[in-house]
């Protein structure tokens, strides 16, 4: 005879992200209100773990943190500070996720402790997925220090490094203790940097949020500018739409093929290979919005006169829009991304494509004529016509 036993329990999460300014100045609280929410009453057990990049722009970054957990010794145990190398190669190498696997197994941290995270999103996911699969999951604290980190990659619930040739094909989902944006870290990105995460914010809006791109483009040449309000403005909105898909939208844990969030990302991760990540990720993602309104204009979806404010919009940020000149057949080459992205959602293919600005639809199929036909207008030698 069969037999069974099976039982039904919900687990709650609790998905924060918290604003400041100079958060390891020894008069600001938040930090270490943090952590102790974490193990109330106790001393907590912290590993650093600092993306090179940001190590270099702020050079006395290490002893002020370590001026803050003297300070709130009662409340905070530094263990170690860890620098890695930032940028993608922090996630197509494990030598990275070694040293912090190895760190963690080396100051004693444990399920009671807590890996700080401070970097890109590269550095990011890379420290998630090392804290996630370490004693089957240690607590983790993450600090992004750019547009894209702070407004999406670090917002999210995954965790992961690249491999095969593919980007994130390995990887956890694990939500973090709290997501702490420290505008501060703003003030010494590159220009590229400042850009490249905006593309992110044009993603949400128009998938969502109409009068969020019409802020954005009312905004563009203001934030193009440097204008830290309007960045500020441009993250919070972007990262609060995030939050709200991963908490409201049903699939937190992207158990479905649906992910509106990737709008655009079929082709930018394929992108990204393709040029050994010479491309941002938000560089990538742009060319890749790009690519999608073409082809939803094309198949009569949306009209020309959107298509064009959306493309002007993105260049008015300072994206470059056409294709790698410096590939061959790079058309072809970007196509194979559409049955890697079926791959990576299980088998059946979703992509999401727009109706209107603000305005999503999902689609199972594409239509490979036309999308090479949108590929080659963003080719360099038709863009240069």
């Amino acid at each position: 005879m069969n037999t069974s036993i099976e039982r039904t329990f919900t687990v709650t999460y609790n998905h924060r992200l918290l604003f400041t300014r100079s958060l390891f100045a020894v008069n600001n609280p938040l930090f270490r209100e943090i952590v102790s929410s974490s193990r109330p009453g106790q001393r907590v057990r912290l590993l650093f773990v600092l993306d090179s990049g940001v190590g270099q722009a702020w050079p006395s970054l290490e002893t002020t943190i370590a001026a803050y957990c003297q300070t709130h010794f009662e409340y905070l145990d530094l263990s170690a500070i860890l620098t890695v190398v930032g940028g993608e190669e922090a996630k197509n190498d494990d030598a990275a996720l070694q040293q912090v696997l190895d760190a963690i197994e080396r100051e004693r941290i444990c399920r009671h402790s807590l890996v700080v995270a401070i970097g890109g999103g590269a550095v990011i996911d890379m420290v998630g997925y090392a804290a996630a699969i370490a004693h089957r999951g240690i607590g983790i604290i993450r600090v992004p220090t750019t547009v894209l980190a702070q407004n999406d990659a670090a917002v999210g619930v995954k965790n992961g490094i690249n491999a095969y040739g593919k980007k994130n094909f390995i990887g956890t989902f694990a939500t973090p203790l709290a997501i702490i944006n420290d505008t501060d870290f703003l003030d010494t990105l590159s220009e590229r940097d400042w850009i490249s995460g905006t593309a992110e914010a044009v993603k949400v809006a128009l998938i969502k949020d109409a009068a969020f791109f019409d802020r954005i483009e009312n905004d563009a040449q203001a934030i193009r500018n440097r204008s830290l309000e309007a960045m500020q403005e441009l993250i919070f909105r972007c990262a609060e739409l995030h939050i709200d898909h991963i908490a409201l939208g049903g699939d937190p844990f992207e158990t479905g093929s649906s992910r509106p969030l990737d709008f655009g990302h079929w082709a930018a991760h394929k992108l990204e290979h393709l040029t050994n990540y010479a491309l941002r990720h938000g560089e990538a993602v742009a060319i890749g919005i790009a690519i999608d309104v073409l082809y939803s204009n094309r198949i009569g979806w949306l009209s020309a006169s959107e298509a064009t404010r959306i493309l002007r919009v993105l260049e008015q940020l300072g994206f470059h829009l056409q294709l790698p000149d410096y590939m061959e057949d790079i058309s072809n080459s970007v196509l194979l991304g559409i049955e890697e992205f079926r791959e990576h959602l299980g088998g059946k293919l979703t992509i999401t494509l727009l109706k209107g600005i603000g305005t999503k639809q999902d689609v199972h199929e594409i239509d490979m004529e036309i999308m090479g036909a949108v590929l080659q207008e963003l080719s360099p030698s038709h863009v240069k016509k």
